[in-house]
C-alpha cells in the first residue's frame, strides 16, 4: 500500500463514502491496492503521491479530459481569465459569446442555460420541462445523475435503476411522495417505452435519454421516440453529458439525425474545467423565466472560458477523427489477443468509450486482476478506455503489449481449479454502488 491508500483510510473517516464519486472509489478499481490520488498530470500521464508515473488508459477524468490532462491551449486561455478575475458583481461578456457559439453549433436550438456539472444540469433541464408542459412524470433510459427526480424511480418500482445504470442506488432520502414521477425504459426497446406513453398519456412532461453511449440506436428508436414527444406534447430531452463532442463538434445526435427540445452538455466541453450547457428550443427554454433556476457560481469565468477554448480546438484539430481512431485500434486490439490467448470477450461501446468483459464464473474477479496487473506494469487500467486526444499510437502500442501479457495470466489462471479469486492481492472490486460501512 503506498501513501495514497494510507490517506484514503483517512479520508474514509472524514467524508462519508470515502470521495466525492462513485467513480474513483478505489474500491470500483482495485480495494487495498488503486493509488486513489494523484499529484500532477499531463497528456495522459499520471503521477501519484508516491511519485510513480501512471499511463491513464482508463477514464481520463471520467470522461472529462477529452484533451488530456493540462492541455496547454485550454490552460493558458484559463490563466489569462485568472488573471482578469474570475468572480465579479458584473456578468462576464463570455456567457453569451458560448450562448452564441453553441446555437451556432446546433442551428435547432435557440437559447442556453448554464451550470457547472452533469447532475445538476440534467435537474435544470427537468424542472424547465416540466414548466413548459405543466406536468410531472418523466420516463427515461440510462444514467443521468444523482438528483431526487432521477433517484424516485426506485420508490415506485425496487431498484429499477439496476436494469438502466446501476444496482443498489437506494433512494435514502428521497420524498416519498415522488413516488410515480419517473419512471425507466430500456434503450432500443421501443415496446416498452410505448407502453409507458400510453400508460400516463396526458401526465407526460419529459422524455430522458442518452442519444446513444455504448450501442448505436436500431429500427429508428429514436426517430419514432421523436415522432411520440412531438404527437403528445412531451420534451424530449438529449443528455449529451457523455456523448457530446466525441463523434463531431457538437451533440451526438447531430450525428444520429435526431433533434431534441433540449439537449445537456457537460464533461467533454470543457476538459476538466467545471462546466455545464442547457442547450434549447425558444418556447421550452422560455419556461425557465417563470421558475427560480438561479446560483452564483453558475456566473463565474474560468469553464465558461475553457469551454471556449475547447471548442477552438476541437474544430481546429478534428479531435473526434482522434478519438475514433484510438478507439477502434484498442477494440481491434483487445479482440485480437482475446483471440490469440482462447478467451471469449466481450467487446463494445461506440469508440470513444470502448470496453470489454472477459467471460468466466467470476467476472468481477477477472476484472480486479487485469486492474491490478495492469498497474504492475505501469498503466491505470480498467475494463474500459475513454478515448482522449492526449492519447497517442505509442500509449496505445505499450497498453496493448501490456493487455497481451495480462491475458496471458488471466487464460492460465482460468484453466487452475481453485477460485480465480485467489490471484488477487486484495478484494475483489465493486460492481455498482455499495456502503463503506455497515
Amino acid at each position: 500500500m503506498g501513501k495514497g491508500q494510507e490517506l484514503y483510510k483517512k479520508a474514509k473517516k472524514l467524508i462519508p463514502g470515502g470521495t466525492q464519486l462513485l467513480s474513483k472509489r478505489p474500491e470500483m478499481f482495485l480495494p487495498d491496492y488503486w493509488p486513489v490520488y494523484y499529484e500532477k498530470a499531463e497528456g495522459c500521464h499520471v503521477w501519484d503521491m508516491d511519485d510513480t508515473e501512471l499511463t491513464d488508459m482508463s477514464f481520463m477524468g471520467i470522461g472529462a479530459n477529452v484533451l488530456g490532462y493540462c492541455d496547454p491551449d485550454v490552460d493558458a486561455a484559463v490563466l489569462e481569465a485568472v488573471k482578469k478575475g474570475n468572480m465579479n458583481t458584473l456578468n462576464c461578456h463570455e456567457e453569451v459569446e458560448l450562448a452564441e457559439r453553441m446555437c451556432a453549433i446546433h442551428p435547432w436550438a435557440d437559447m442556453v442555460r448554464y451550470a457547472k456539472t452533469g447532475g445538476e444540469s440534467m435537474a435544470i433541464a427537468v424542472r424547465i420541462a416540466r414548466a413548459a408542459t405543466g406536468r410531472d412524470i418523466v420516463l427515461f433510459s440510462g444514467y443521468h445523475g444523482w438528483h431526487d427526480w432521477y433517484l424516485s424511480a426506485n420508490l415506485s418500482v425496487s431498484d429499477s435503476l439496476s436494469g438502466v445504470h446501476l444496482g443498489g442506488l437506494e433512494p435514502s432520502g428521497v420524498p416519498k411522495v415522488l413516488a410515480g414521477s419517473a419512471y425507466t425504459f430500456h434503450y432500443n426497446n421501443y415496446e416498452e417505452f410505448d407502453a409507458l406513453l400510453k400508460k400516463y398519456d396526458g401526465r407526460i412532461a419529459a422524455v430522458v435519454m442518452e442519444p446513444l453511449r455504448s450501442e448505436y440506436p436500431k429500427d429508428n428508436f429514436l426517430g419514432k421516440i421523436r415522432e411520440a414527444t412531438k404527437k403528445h406534447g412531451i420534451v424530449l430531452l438529449f443528455d449529451e453529458i457523455s456523448s457530446g463532442m466525441r463523434l463531431c463538434l457538437g451533440g451526438a445526435h447531430l450525428i444520429l439525425g435526431v433533434t431534441p427540445d433540449i439537449a445537456i452538455f457537460a464533461k467533454g466541453i470543457s476538459n476538466g474545467y467545471p462546466q455545464a450547457i442547457i442547450l434549447g428550443k425558444k418556447e421550452v427554454m422560455e419556461a425557465a423565466e417563470g421558475s427560480f433556476i438561479s446560483s452564483t457560481y453558475w456566473t463565474e469565468r474560468i469553464g465558461l472560458v475553457a469551454t471556449l477554448a475547447t471548442l477552438d480546438k476541437y474544430e481546429r484539430e478534428n479531435v473526434h477523427r482522434h478519438l475514433e481512431k484510438a478507439g477502434r485500434t484498442v477494440q481491434e486490439g483487445w479482440d485480437k489477443l482475446a483471440k490469440k490467448h482462447g478467451l471469449k470477450a466481450h467487446i463494445g461501446g461506440i469508440y470513444p468509450f470502448s470496453h470489454f468483459a472477459i467471460e468466466s464464473d467470476s467476472p468481477l474477479a477477472v476484472k480486479t486482476f487485469f486492474t491490478q496487473e495492469m498497474l504492475v506494469q505501469g498503466f491505470l487500467a480498467s475494463t474500459a478506455f475513454y478515448a482522449s486526444y492526449a492519447h497517442k499510437d505509442e500509449d496505445i502500442s505499450r497498453y496493448l503489449s501490456a493487455c497481451d501479457k495480462v491475458f496471458s495470466e488471466i487464460k492460465l489462471f482460468l484453466t487452475f481449479d481453485e477460485p480465480f479469486e485467489k490471484n488477487l492481492r486484495g478484494p475483489v472490486c465493486h460492481g455498482g454502488f455499495e456502503r463503506l460501512t455497515k
